[in-house]
């Protein structure tokens, strides 16, 4: 019954703006710790922000520190990822998740308890 589900992908040129939207259903994201991580071709998939539960404390990789800002709207069930001044090595697809047990400060994603399904962000001239 635990559902995220993606939003707010798409092509942006480097320099741009986008916000990722992840709804979720079943569950309460009040009570978990909810991650963004992306996956490029090629490459594992990595953590890029997440946030704690019952409180805004956020963690980020080096790589978006300073551009991307997670945030929780426990009204709406729903976390987003906005990310601004996106670069060509951002492109990947955008994964949430939820984790009742937490991420710890490097956003870890081995025993989470559901995923969404992905949003395609490319950032590309």
């Amino acid at each position: 019954q635990l559902q995220l589900v993606e939003s707010g992908g798409g092509l942006v040129q480097p320099g741009g703006s986008l916000r990722l939207s992840c709804a979720a259903s079943g569950f309460t994201i009040e009570r978990y710790a909810i991650g963004w991580f992306r996956q490029a071709p090629g490459k594992e998939r990595e953590g890029v922000s997440c946030i704690r539960s019952f409180d805004p404390i956020a963690d980020y990789a080096d790589s978006v520190k300073g551009r991307f800002t997670i945030s929780r709207d426990n009204a709406k069930n729903t976390v987003y990822l906005q990310m601004n001044n996106l670069e060509p090595e951002d492109t990947a697809v955008y994964y949430c998740a939820a984790d009742r047990g937490g991420m710890g400060s490097t956003c870890y994603y081995h025993d989470v308890d559901v995923w969404g399904k992905g949003t395609l962000v490319t950032v590309s001239s």
